[in-house]
């Protein structure tokens, strides 16, 4: 006997999980970031293609990696003060438009067979000091699009369109380099961007910064870090997405190599790894929006870290396609559930005034640690080889996560 939900509670299903497109300035914001990030996927597939064509160098995939997110290491936690201090529209409307701007000049240098490795070292440096001030203002944005009642679904339709674009980038990348080449994929990236700024011209944002007038940029930055020191929950949170920025996604620049040399299934098969990532990381992302203001956060936080570690093992040891196909699906999927059941714990236990520099400090170790992932990655992978670089840094994730469940049960319960 098969049974089926009754319409009243598909629809109510529905609701739950979309609940905060309803709110007309997250809608529109929403929308626009998820084409951007179609376009910015693009690129990233193909920037990756264009350095190992040009170098054959696995290192310097890491460098790339390595120079793109080094700024957010540096300058993330000023960016979290100008976040708590400014309005964020502000922020995100020159942040994105310079972004623009470099992904043309990147398209122009291509197109002309005038680009070498050292400009797309530079280019990628430059748009890492963006992000740096890009980041915080974007994820401490949500809660003032949507309000507390609506934060924890928004972050996960966050995720939703940051992995459907996983799926489409990637997919697309594969076919757009065969026929209109790599140049044209940065065009389709810089164009892509109009489609957030012109949602972000559209909404507007009530000016959320501290009653209490600021003291300077070094007060407000020590100010916001005590705040993080003194709370032992952030620290444990924030150090989970540490250990997974550092061991845990360096496999992606590395994603060239095992598709040529080790699954020998070229930039398509490429594309469809990365679009195997990203489908796991969508449905996952699905699953947490659906789930509403769950009790059992802790649970299956500590859950997804330890099978994102062993599915990482499992995809470093593989040389079998459908079976990395699989292992990367797994990783997606889990990844995405970490880090964004740590983004709403995270955003649900802080205050207001402090929330841009608490989201500087997750950027830091989310995208800020990455460069050193990247670099020690591509160096042990320069002199081990790829699959043993990616198998060491699951081990380690998976030691961590363990380790984490036994000295710290506690977070089990949040």
């Amino acid at each position: 006997m098969t049974y089926s939900l009754p319409s009243a509670d598909r629809k109510s299903s529905a609701h739950l999980m979309f609940s905060s497109l309803q709110v007309r300035n997250y809608r529109v914001y929403w929308l626009g970031m998820f084409v951007s990030l179609i376009g910015t996927w693009i690129q990233q597939v193909a920037q990756s293609w264009l350095v190992f064509e040009l170098t054959n160098s696995a290192f310097l995939l890491g460098v790339v990696g390595f120079l793109s997110s080094i700024p957010i290491f540096l300058l993330s936690l000023f960016g979290g003060v100008l976040a708590d201090r400014l309005n964020k529209r502000n922020i995100l409307i020159l942040t994105q438009t310079i972004f623009m701007v470099l992904a043309f000049i990147l398209a122009v240098l291509t197109q002309n067979k005038l680009i070498t490795p050292a400009q797309i070292m530079i280019i990628a440096l430059l748009n890492g000091i963006v992000m740096a001030f890009d980041a915080p203002a974007r994820q401490a944005v949500v809660v003032e699009l949507v309000g507390k009642t609506h934060l924890f679904n928004a972050i996960a339709l966050n995720s939703v369109a940051f992995n459907s674009s996983r799926i489409i980038g990637p997919a697309l990348a594969g076919i757009l380099v065969a026929t209109i080449g790599m140049s044209g994929c940065f065009y389709i990236n810089g164009i892509s961007f109009l489609a957030v700024l012109i949602a972000l011209w559209t909404i507007s944002i009530k000016r959320g910064i501290n009653d209490v007038k600021s003291k300077g940029a070094f007060h407000d930055l020590k100010e916001g870090l005590i705040f993080i020191k003194n709370n032992r929950l952030i620290l444990a949170l924030i150090s989970n997405v540490a250990v997974i920025s550092l061991f845990g996604v360096a496999h992606i620049i590395l994603m060239p190599i095992f598709a040529n040399d080790i699954l020998k299934v070229g930039i398509k098969g490429l594309g469809v790894l990365l679009s195997a990532s990203g489908m796991g990381a969508l449905i996952g992302a699905l699953i947490l929006a659906k789930l509403g203001d769950s009790k059992r956060k802790g649970r299956l936080l500590c859950a997804s870290t330890i099978l994102f570690s062993f599915a990482l093992i499992i995809f470093s040891l593989s040389k079998i396609y459908w079976l990395s196909l699989v292992a990367m699906f797994l990783v997606g999927g889990t990844s995405v559930t970490a880090v964004a059941l740590i983004n709403t714990l995270l955003q649900m236990r802080v205050e207001d005034k402090f929330r841009g520099r608490v989201m500087s400090v997750f950027m830091i170790t989310f995208a800020g640690l990455m460069p050193f992932g990247n670099l020690i990655a591509g160096s042990i992978a320069q002199v081990m080889g790829v699959s043993f670089a990616v198998m060491l840094g699951g081990s380690i994730c998976a030691a961590f996560f363990l380790t984490v469940n036994v000295v710290y049960p506690k977070i089990r319960e949040i």
